[in-house]
């Protein structure tokens, strides 16, 4: 259906149009092989399975994430294969390894991508940048996206809820004439609470903007530099780390992801209120200039070229842990884990 947001009219798909019924009809025949069992593969994989679709998963053999699957209930021999051994049985090939994961692995995917097989990413990093990653499908293949906005961890903590995470969808290529049904049930079986259209290009240049904005880069920065400047004024750790972040998790986005921006404004202290619609702009005009610097650092391909640097290194999780131990050892996130343990839920 078409459905107007603002004044823009966008293709959507929702549960009540495409029930879970026509998605299992449309894949009664299909084998969902989901390749890696890292960030969105648990999520992807078990909501499928859940959702009575014909799933196996396809991990590495020893590996903490093999030991993670079977932990999970996928068997081996039954459900849960080699890699390779995965991409043979499999009709969908739900392409979910990282994105340096699947340079990696792409010689041995293409290899069994027989014509008539669906390639699925979640992800459009891989084909948008395929001068740099080298995956370039077959063309009697369909080549199909679904993009979860959010962690698969959320994802399946949503489906358990009885919630759904809205998706992306796009197609590629359509090699089979059966392209569009393919990906909206496979939509559907993740668990996605509707489904929006896209195409590869606008899903990772908005996701690498998302991710590096305002989803984690942009809220980090944003959040380090009100509580230095609230320590360097005398406040304690405390209550530095509450105004800044705890009162925004906890209490204030539930208001805007219930009913917008300005619901949340209007639940607020009138003289909140009148600071934040004082603010606002001066910090829109702040950033913006950022953004846009972020932005054609996405466009013109740095951004995916520094990414395939850094991880295709063979130290790259060594790095990371080291990065991510600077930000969970910063003075903020310490006090942070101290005023989540004192949350009433927690004692």
């Amino acid at each position: 259906m078409k459905l107007k947001f603002g004044n823009v009219e966008e293709n959507v798909v929702t549960r009540e149009e495409f029930p879970l019924e026509k998605a299992r009809e449309v894949l009664k025949n299909e084998v969902i092989a989901v390749l890696g069992y890292g960030v969105q593969g648990p999520g992807q994989a078990l909501n499928l399975k859940d959702n009575g679709f014909n799933v196996i998963v396809g991990q590495r053999k020893g590996s903490k994430t093999w030991d993670k699957a079977v932990a999970d209930g996928w068997v081996p021999g039954e459900t849960l294969f080699e890699l390779e051994e995965a991409c043979e049985k499999g009709t969908i090939l739900q392409f979910l390894l990282s994105d340096a994961g699947q340079i990696a692995l792409w010689p041995t995917v293409k290899k069994h991508l027989t014509p008539g097989k669906a390639l699925y990413f979640s992800h459009g990093f891989g084909v948008t940048y395929k001068e740099k990653t080298g995956i370039v499908p077959p063309a009697d293949v369909d080549v199909i996206l679904v993009a979860p906005k959010g962690s698969g961890t959320s994802l399946r903590r949503m489906f358990v809820e009885g919630r759904g995470l809205n998706s992306s969808y796009a197609i590629y290529q359509d090699a089979t004439g059966n392209a569009k049904d393919r990906v909206v049930a496979l939509g559907i079986g993740v668990g996605s609470g509707y489904l929006f259209e896209t195409d590869f290009y606008r899903e990772v240049t908005s996701d690498l903007t998302g991710e590096r904005g305002t989803l984690m880069g942009a809220i980090q920065g944003i959040f380090a530099a009100q509580y230095e400047v609230l320590r360097a004024n005398g406040h304690t750790p405390s209550e530095a780390f509450n105004e800044t972040v705890e009162e925004l998790t906890q209490s204030l986005m539930p208001l805007v992801a219930e009913n917008g921006m300005d619901w949340m404004y209007a639940n607020c202290s009138t003289t909140a209120q009148r600071g934040a619609l004082d603010w606002w702009k001066p910090f829109r005009d702040a950033t913006k200039p950022v953004f846009e610097e972020l932005y054609d650092s996405v466009k013109t391909g740095k951004e995916a070229q520094k990414s395939i640097d850094s991880n295709s290194k063979t130290d790259y999780r060594e790095k990371l842990e080291e990065e991510l131990k600077e930000l969970r050892e910063s003075e903020m996130w310490q006090a942070g884990a101290v005023v989540r343990q004192l949350r009433p839920e927690n004692n």
